[in-house]
Order: C-alpha cells, then sequence, then structure tokens
C-alpha cells in the first residue's frame, strides 16, 4: 500500500474541519470548532509536526507528532528524552478498519524511531477498542492505565 505524509498547510484547514466533525472524530478527539482552533494555532509552531496521510494520491488521515518534552505531560515523564508523541484520526470514514491505520503508524514510529527518537507514545481512551486493537497491530504495546488532563487514557510505547 502506498502511504505518503506530507505537512499540513492552511489550504487543508476546511479539509480538517470537516474530518473533526464526524461522530468518531468528535467522540474520540472533543468538539470540532475546539479542535479545530488547537490544529491552526499548531499550524505556526514548529515543536508541533503536523501531517496529512494520502493513500495512493488521496488524502484520508491526520497525523501529528511532538518531543514529549516539548509538551510536558505526567504521564510521558518517565519515557526516556527525545521519545516523540503521536496522534492520529482517520478523517475519511470509508477507509476506517480497513487496516490503514495501523498499516500507515507503523511506518511513521519506525521512521521516528531511524530519525533517533528513542521510542514513540500514543495514549488513546481506554475505550477506544478499535484504535488500540489498531497500535497494537503496528507493534505498540500496551504500559498501563495513565491519567491524562482529559481524562484516563491507555499509555502504548513503540520501540522498534
Amino acid at each position: 500500500m502506498a502511504y505518503r505524509f506530507r505537512p499540513v498547510s492552511a489550504d487543508d484547514l476546511p479539509m480538517l474541519r470537516r474530518w473533526l466533525e464526524s461522530p468518531e472524530a468528535v467522540r474520540w478527539w472533543g468538539e470540532t470548532n475546539e479542535q479545530y482552533v488547537l490544529l491552526e494555532d499548531d499550524l505556526s509552531n514548529p515543536l508541533m509536526r503536523m501531517r496529512i496521510v494520502s493513500h495512493d494520491g488521496r488524502p484520508f488521515a491526520y497525523l501529528q507528532d511532538y518531543d514529549v518534552g516539548s509538551w510536558p505531560q505526567d504521564h510521558l515523564a518517565h519515557l526516556p528524552k527525545g521519545t516523540r508523541a503521536v496522534d492520529t484520526f482517520i478523517g475519511e470514514q470509508q477507509m476506517v478498519g480497513a487496516g490503514h491505520g495501523s498499516a500507515f503508524l507503523r511506518l511513521v514510529a519506525e521512521t521516528l524511531i531511524e530519525e533517533g527518537a528513542p521510542c514513540v507514545a500514543i495514549d488513546p481512551d481506554p475505550e477506544n477498542l478499535r484504535a488500540r486493537r489498531a497500535y497494537a497491530r503496528a507493534g505498540f504495546v500496551e504500559e498501563g492505565l495513565v491519567q491524562t488532563p482529559e481524562g484516563p487514557a491507555v499509555l502504548m510505547v513503540f520501540k522498534g
């Protein structure tokens, strides 16, 4: 499967808003306008790498990654210096459940490790079983339940 990753630009904001309006994104990411403003604000932040994921030339997912030291969070504080955290969602609903999430996330995690990250972390909602299964297929291992400012999460780590 051919996946491509490109930086998010201001031209992508209408597509990202549409994706954030999907019931799945609202359920796991939160209120559309709030999340949209966060994405819009992060466009100018060099510490946040924001990407659009495409498959065979068709954009279908959003991915961001950042150094855990750039946004200190208690539940990530024990991870080695240089660890990258990732957040992602599939925006095109017909692409959900077809193995794309685990496939592109593994590529991203392997690339981040090759770039020097000691590990890659992701922290899905405990009830988001679909995401947890996809992340496990991508090679992430559950470390346990953690508390975040948004509520409980399952910390999952990829070590390559």
